[in-house]
């Protein structure tokens, strides 16, 4: 059987300059992340906005299809009672 041994691989050198390179592209896809984030609240409020719209839109339509039964079938018995 034949086994490799791999040596350690040498470590890369984190200077300061890199390290703030590396904070300011952090701080960067955070910007970018809340920035996303605050899009897709205001998104979301749209939606439920709309969605309260059309359950006002179901309710008045489902009152007057109620109406509109309750009302034929008043006619229907008064029609029948003579």
């Amino acid at each position: 059987m034949l086994m490799a041994v791999m040596a350690p691989m040498p470590r890369e050198k984190w200077t300061d300059e890199r390290l703030d390179d590396l904070r300011d592209e952090m701080r960067r896809g955070f910007s970018d992340t809340k920035a996303v984030i605050a899009e897709t609240k205001a998104e979301i409020a749209d939606v439920k906005a709309e969605m309260r719209e059309l359950r006002r839109e179901m309710l008045a339509g489902f009152v007057v299809i109620v109406a509109a039964i309750v009302g034929s079938n008043a006619a229907l018995i008064a029609s029948n009672a003579f």
